[in-house]
This record gives structure tokens, sequence and C-alpha cells, in this order.
């Protein structure tokens, strides 16, 4: 060689090294951090010099470089590898009187002073080993004692360093979970779906799988992520699980932010209470909360069992997904005269409500799913969202179940249904449908659009079949005579019923908009429109093609708003609530307003109003809410114990407000 050909080798070597560190300082910035320091194209810049190099100089590639994460050749098998320390599996309790049972038998054996708690990620646990620094392996939990050697999968992570940042960990093993990020499993189900293929039943089971992979490039492709958890071993000694942990966090792993040290087992209850509450903010599922004696002494003095830890337990939340008989499939029309199929159930607990009937989201769905009446189901619920059958357990039938036939009449006033090409969607025809009718009063007197108390399902039920209401129109007409005909109802409560409605007839134009029930209009959509258009009568002549240039509001959804106007039937009902005192204009000029434009987004439990009223405060000074962080919003207003759109607006440099804030901001 040279002596120019080994001074470019020499260059060459510096420059790697120089930008590997720059590289996985960046990584760790964005994945570990979510606090990014330059631009994605910067980076993509970066990576992209180093991959360039190492081709040049294919001798300076290492186990440990940035571009080995990409993933390699697709392996023929998993190889067996024995764990350094046994991976024991947690005992599990559902209540806090057997919280405070654990409690009593650890007091038994020490004087326990602290316990660690943090949320249990439901995923996939792994065992990461380091030597000198450099990750050299992770393995799955296997039976505990073994697992399979997943290193190139985990190597795809990027939130797993490839070098420790730190001096104090060099040989050592690290306990993770990894798991799939809520978004990104949604993201990832509606492209397998798109291309015919099957969905994950849940986020577990998406990060399983992309785990049992043999072909690393399919795993690099998804958005894996991990917290780590535990320092099964090392050759550095501490005193506690949380320094460990704060070890762990200086080496530069992504440590969960929500884990807590307390003094005592009523902060853990407490703190099992308030993680439960935030649970649907996380944009990660937890099944639960892990409960650890904080020292490390008093964890081995504790000892464990052969199959779980002494000194540490697992607190269960009420389940999210549950198995049950399905007994029926039901056809539901809605206002919009949509068909949709709806599971009947035997009643199961799910997430800690007992559950009854479910939605089976459409036709083509129900038939792709193959779920059939008499089969066994998997039935999950997240948070407020309705229930819904995931899929149809099928070695469990019998040979006696049945398949639906999709219908050709609509099940309440029978007149056939339609549907449009391209589309999944089957519909009712008849506007005067009585099934619809019901969906559109409730919908117009939900919280959300006008407001009106009292003016529940069962009641709007009793004023149809009374002959009292044909329209929504018509709720302006009755009288406190006409209430009182209805079962159940007293003078003093038709006279409530009376004064709600008419209090409703000042609400704000975009509460009216959204209540009209114009297909793909939400609350946001309607926000936007009562921001442009100064009055229901002027929004009603505006072209589709005129609501398309408005930023924010969709195609399909400036159709529907130009169809809706178009059609008689509406155009009427807006002259009749008109002629009946309902206000269908802007009360006030917006781009007068303090916060004409802005956009807000809530997080976390605000102590001084609900988020509902603080919305409508927002509202009312011209501002927009809506639901996600995007790089467009200008405000994240974050109350107490905040969900995950919080690391997000940090990561995007938007604003965010304290609640405190937030209340001078409105003055």
């Amino acid at each position: 060689m040279v002596a120019g050909e080994a001074m470019k080798n020499d260059q060459a070597e510096k420059r790697v090294v120089e930008l590997r560190k720059e590289i996985e300082y960046h990584n760790y910035q964005y994945y570990v951090k979510n606090d990014p320091v330059i631009s994605d194209f910067e980076f993509d810049q970066l990576l992209k010099e180093l991959e360039t190099l190492e081709k040049q100089f294919p001798d300076l590639i290492t186990p440990d470089s940035p571009t080995q994460r990409v993933g390699g050749e697709p392996l023929s098998e998993f190889q067996t590898v024995m764990h350094k320390v046994a991976m024991l599996s947690l005992d599990n309790t559902y209540n806090y009187d057997e919280l405070r049972e654990f409690d009593k038998r650890v007091k038994k054996k020490i004087d326990v002073h602290e316990y660690v708690v943090e949320p249990k990620i439901d995923g996939a646990s792994v065992a990461l080993w380091y030597g000198k620094g450099m990750f050299l392996r992770g393995a799955t939990r296997g039976d505990g004692v073994r697992g399979d050697d997943i290193t190139a999968n985990l190597k795809t992570i990027r939130s797993i360093p490839l070098h420790v940042q730190s001096g104090r960990l060099q040989t050592f093993e690290a306990r993770g979970e990894v798991y799939f990020p809520i978004s990104g499993f949604k993201e990832l189900n509606t492209a397998q779906e798109k291309e015919g293929g099957q969905g994950f039943a849940n986020p577990r089971n998406a990060a399983a799988g992309s785990l049992r992979l043999l072909d690393p490039r399919i795993v690099a492709s998804r958005p894996l992520d991990i917290f780590v958890y535990y320092l099964s071993y090392s050759e550095q000694i501490f005193q506690t699980h949380a320094e460990a942990i704060s070890a762990l966090r200086e080496a530069g792993f992504r440590v969960n932010p929500l884990i807590k040290t307390v003094s005592d087992i009523e902060g853990v209850i407490q703190y099992c209470q308030e993680l439960e509450e935030k649970r649907e903010d996380l944009d990660y599922e937890i099944d639960g909360v892990v409960v650890k004696v904080n020292a490390l002494a008093q964890q081995d003095e504790l000892g464990s069992t052969i199959k779980h830890p002494r000194w540490a337990i697992a607190f269960k939340f009420a389940a999210k997904q549950a198995t049950t008989i399905l007994k029926d499939i039901g056809v539901q029309v809605g206002r919009t005269g949509r068909l949709t199929p709806v599971a009947v159930l035997e009643p199961v607990q799910v997430g800690g409500v007992m559950v009854s009937r479910a939605t089976l989201h459409n036709f083509d769905e129900l038939k792709r799913k193959d779920i059939r009446i008499g089969d066994t189901v998997l039935v999950e619920r997240s948070g407020d969202v309705i229930p819904q059958v995931v899929k149809a357990i099928a070695e469990k039938r019998t040979g006696g179940e049945k398949t639906l036939r999709v219908p050709k009449i609509c099940p309440i006033c029978h007149t056939p249904v339609v549907r449009k090409a391209g589309e999944v969607a089957i519909n009712c025809p008849n506007r005067m449908c009585p099934a619809r009718l019901k969906w559109r009063l409730r919908h117009y007197a939900s919280r959300d659009a006008m407001d009106i108390e009292h003016l529940g399902e069962s009641t709007i039920d009793k004023l149809i079949d009374a002959g009292l209401v044909d329209n929504i129109a018509d709720l302006y007409r009755l009288i406190v005579s006409d209430v009182m005909r209805l079962e159940g109802f007293k003078e003093k409560s038709a006279e409530n019923l009376i004064a709600s409605i008419t209090q409703s007839t000042q609400q704000s134009l975009s509460r009216l908009i959204y209540g009209l029930g114009i297909r793909h209009v939400g609350k946001y959509a309607a926000q936007l429109l009562a921001r442009e258009y100064p009055s229901i009568d002027a929004l009603a002549v505006v072209s589709a093609e005129e609501l398309k240039t408005i930023f924010g509001l969709g195609e399909k959804t400036a159709e529907a708003i130009a169809s809706f106007f178009a059609t008689e039937e509406h155009r009427q009902l807006i002259a009749a609530l008109e002629d009946l005192g309902v206000s269908t204009e802007r009360k006030i000029v917006v781009e007068t307003l303090p916060l004409a434009g802005k956009k807000f987004v809530f997080t976390g439990g605000l102590s001084a109003m609900s988020r509902s009223d603080a919305s409508e405060h927002v509202k009312e000074r011209g501002g927009l809410v809506i639901n996600s962080v995007s790089k467009d919003l200008d405000f994240l207003v974050v109350g107490e114990n905040p969900g995950s759109k919080l690391a997000k607006a940090e990561k995007l440099g938007i604003t965010i407000l304290t609640e405190e804030e937030f209340l001078k901001l409105l003055k």
C-alpha cells in the first residue's frame, strides 16, 4: 500500500469514528430523549456519508456501527442461548388487598423502606448482553433459562445502544420490554389489510411476532421500541434498584419516565390508581404496575421461588380483552342510514366493564374475518371506545355456527338498501326511517353538539314513538303539555326539558354545524367552518371546490357538506330552525378574537375546569381545539399526569403551556 493510500485510509478511519459518535448521539436524542437537535434530512446525510465510507473501506465496518441497524440477510433459524441470570416471571395480583398482603409477607422477613413502581409494559421481554460496553447479544425470554438469539432483530431498534455512553456499565445484562407503539400498530394493521394480509390482534402480538421474523430487514421497517427496566447482572455494584436504573439511563438506555420510588404500600396503591386513569393517554399498551423492593441487598435476602422473585409482584389492571360466545348478529341503522352489524354477546367483563354488545364494523369486515353466529370470539375494549370483536377462534367451532347473510332491506323500515360502487357501506336510503331519525336526534342533542340536557335516548324514543317529532325542528315546536303525555313525565320534568331545548337555540355556530350530522363533519371540521363562514346561510351556498381550499378540510368532507346543503329536505330544515329562533349566525367576528385561528391540544387532567369547559373557552376566543399533536399545532396545554402527547410536542418544538399559563392566556 502506498503512503497516499495509507493516508486516505487513516483519514477515512478518523471520519468514520467521528460520524459514528455523531450519529449515535443524534439517535439517542431522537429515540431516547425525544429531543432531536438536527432535522431528519441532516441525520440522513450523516448516515449516508458513513455508509459510503464503509462501502469504500469495508475493513472499517464494526458490529456496533449505526449502519448495522438496517438489517442483514435473512436467517435460516434462531440459535438457542443461555441467559446469564434466569428470567423469572412475576407473581400477579388483581386487587389492592392482595398488594397489602404482599407487603405483609415482605415485612415478615425484612424492614422494607422503599418500593419502586413502574408501568408493566405489554410487550415481549428480552435480555441484552454487553461486553466492554458493546452490545453483543440479545435473546427472548424463552423458558426463562434459555431463549432464542434475536440479536440481528434487536439491533434494528434504534433506542437500543450498540455501545453504551457511560463508563459505569461495561460488562452487564439488562432486561427490557420490546413493544409496538399503538399509533404504529394501527398503521401496520391498515397496511397489512390493504395488501390482503391478516392484521395482528393487538400490539403485544405485533411486537412478539416481529421479533420472531427471520428477516431482520422486515423487522427494521417496523417501529419497534423498548423500555429497559432491570439490571440483572453487572460487575459494577449498586445499592438500590433505582440507582441501577439511573445507571442504565446514563448509559443511553430508554427508561420509562413514569418509574417512581415510594415509601410504603399505600403509595404503591395510589400510583396504581393514578396510572390506570392515564393508561389510555399513553402510546403504548400497559396491563398493570410492577412493584419491586428497592434495596438490592433486601432483594437478595428475600430470594425467589422456582417461578417468581419474592421481592416483586405485578398488579394487573382489569383485562382489556376476553373471550365469549357470539350469540347473535344484529343490524343497526345509524343516523346517516348506514347499516352496521353488531355482535350480541354472552356478557363478559372486559376492561372492568360488562360487555354484551360489540361492533363488527361492516359486512366486508365480517366476511373477511369469517365471524359466525355461535363462534367463540375475542373481544377487545380500549378506554371509552366501543368494544369490538377482534377475531373468531376457529379451533373451538362445533359445526353448528351460522354465517350472517348481508341484508337486502332495512331491518327497521324495510326499504331496499343501496351500496355505492367502491364503498363498503350499505345504506338505508329512506330519510324518514325511524332508526335514522333517532340517531340524528341523539347526535343533535349530545353534549358536544347542542348539549340539550334531559333529552336522552329513552326520551327521544318516546317522542318519536308518540308521533311528536318527525325531524330536528320539531323539537322546538314541543310544549309542556305535549311532553307530559309521555310515560314518566310530570309537569316539572316536562318544563325542565322544554327549558333545555329553548336554551339550545343560543348555542354557537360550530355546535349547530356539528349537530346537523353532516357526513364526515366532526367537531374540528365544524370549528373550521364556523371560523370561515359567518352563518349557516353563507355556508349553504358554498361550492365543494371552494370548501376544498380550506386548510384542514378533506376532499370527501367538502363534497359531503355541499351535498348536504344541496338537498331540499336539509334546506327546509335550516329555514325551519331559523323561523323557530335557533341562532344560525356566528355571534362574534372571529378575526377580532384574541385566539383567532390558534390550534390547541389538551393532555392530562385540569384542576380548575374540565377539558370540555377549557375547550369552550378556547372556541369562544376564536381558537380551535383538535385531538392530535402535529407541526401546525400552536399550543399544547399540559395538566396533571400528561400522556405521550407531551413528548411528541417537545420533539416538534410546540409551545407548551401549564394550566396556570393557559388560564393567564384566557384572561
